[in-house]
């Protein structure tokens, strides 16, 4: 069972309606899951990787992109939503900090 959505945080932070945030907002509302908008942050700019087609250039401009509040999300099943799913990079990256 989902105990918390975390939402990813976006690359394009000019974009005045963030589509992920929006969409996991409303999901989490409709399943009265609560949304973590603070677990996970964004530690430094990225472009955004729909323009990055090779998967360890993905990899290497997510390296320490991204931080984990540890007290937050630990010990509880979480579903990690992203708005664009291609190769796994952004999800892989932040799992694998979820997870440490």
């Amino acid at each position: 069972m989902v105990q918390a959505i975390i939402p990813v945080p976006p690359s394009n932070i000019a974009r005045k309606n963030q589509p992920v945030m929006a969409v996991a907002t409303v999901l989490a509302e409709q399943l009265g899951i609560p949304l973590c908008t603070t677990c996970v942050t964004k530690t430094k700019r990225t472009p955004e990787l729909k323009d990055v087609f090779d998967y360890d250039k993905r990899m290497e401009t997510l390296k320490d992109a991204f931080t984990v509040q540890p007290a937050q999300p630990c010990g509880k099943n979480l579903l990690l939503f992203d708005d664009l799913y291609r190769s796994g990079a952004t999800v892989s990256a932040i799992t694998e900090l979820l997870k440490s």
